[in-house]
């Protein structure tokens, strides 16, 4: 049987997560099955979900944003000085550092677009400006978080045994994916990525949606870091950390469900089996540099993946134009 026919070429994560049940579950059965792992990983993951989003509707449009780590340490530590040192009320300074996320996104999109700077090297150097600022805004010391129970419950209440804030990671999910998947705007976003001077060339704005692209991922990067504030309290460092498994599970995602394509539930797929191996590991070895090798690994076998999917769909397209090309022309009946 072909590895078509077992769904290999787009399923491969579900199978590699049903290896990881099977064989963490039979190592460790009291502690990986059980419900109060599955609450904690779901949990857990919710914050890099919504980073992994952030840099996937960039991703999408050919660009990269590798601001979002540094954008979720600012929103993060913003909405609890706004609120502890400066008395602002919780909406409002939540409002603000969601704004303030988004105001970086729209930054990244004038230098990409308008200066015409490589977005790698544009959002490597407004992550740098962002640490700086963020030294600024803190004096290098880490804010206290709030005491309200209303605070604390934005990102902890439970429903059905999960923090909401798992829920927040599904609407975003759901926004995001009919967003790109279902409009006008995602059709532009993939078109650019696939081959910007072609959807140039078919009349689609590239840098006025490019811009978009990096500004919903700062907006996003600045949810992130406001309910990230909410669950764990402000961390100067957190941020950061998150990128390398955001855009691991982003190309990842990218070999499963609709290969070759940037695509939100494939992401989401690639952040769980990710997290379910790391848990796992963590279970049988208390090795602490566990999750970065492993975070590190994947994303290398996933973009290596990436781009030999992609290879296969040019190829495949370019195989169906030459035999469109052969095709003899019907002849004319008079």
């Amino acid at each position: 049987m072909s590895s078509q026919k077992l769904g290999l070429d787009r399923f491969s994560g579900l199978y590699l997560l049903g290896l990881f049940i099977v064989v963490f579950g039979v190592w460790t059965p009291d502690l990986f099955f059980s419900m109060s792992t599955v609450h904690s990983i779901a949990s857990q993951q919710a914050i890099t979900g919504l980073v992994a989003l952030a840099v996937l509707v960039p991703l999408a449009a050919g660009s990269f944003d590798l601001s979002v780590g540094a954008n979720v340490n600012l929103a993060a530590v913003l909405v609890c000085i706004l609120q502890v040192q400066h008395g602002m009320s919780m909406w409002p300074a939540i409002g603000a550092s969601i704004v303030a996320g988004t105001l970086i996104g729209l930054i990244n999109g004038f230098i990409v677009v308008k200066l015409k700077v490589n977005s790698f090297i544009a959002t490597l150097g407004t992550s740098t400006l962002i640490g700086a600022a963020q030294l600024i805004v803190t004096n290098g010391s880490q804010p206290l978080p709030p005491v309200s129970e209303t605070w604390t419950n934005l990102a902890q209440r439970d429903v059905f045994g999960f923090q909401i804030v798992v829920v927040y990671l599904l609407a975003a999910t759901l926004i995001i994916w009919w967003l790109l998947e279902w409009t006008p705007a995602g059709r532009y976003l993939h078109a650019i990525g696939s081959n910007a001077e072609a959807a140039r060339l078919s009349g689609v704005g590239v840098g006025k949606w490019t811009w978009v692209s990096l500004t919903i991922g700062g907006a996003l990067a600045g949810l992130a870091g406001v309910l990230y504030a909410s669950l764990s309290g402000p961390s100067l460092t957190f941020g950061t950390a998150l990128l390398l498994p955001a855009f691991a599970a982003a190309f990842l995602g990218s070999t499963q469900l609709k290969p070759g394509r940037f695509n939100v539930w494939g992401t989401l797929l690639a952040i769980y089996v990710l997290a379910t191996g790391v848990q796992g590991l963590q279970f049988v070895t208390s090795v602490q540099w566990l999750s970065s090798v492993f975070n590190g690994v994947a994303l290398i076998l996933a973009v290596a993946l990436a781009a030999e999917r992609r290879r296969q769909v040019v190829k495949g397209k370019a195989a169906d134009e030459d035999v469109e090309d052969s095709t003899p022309e019907p002849a004319v009946v008079p």
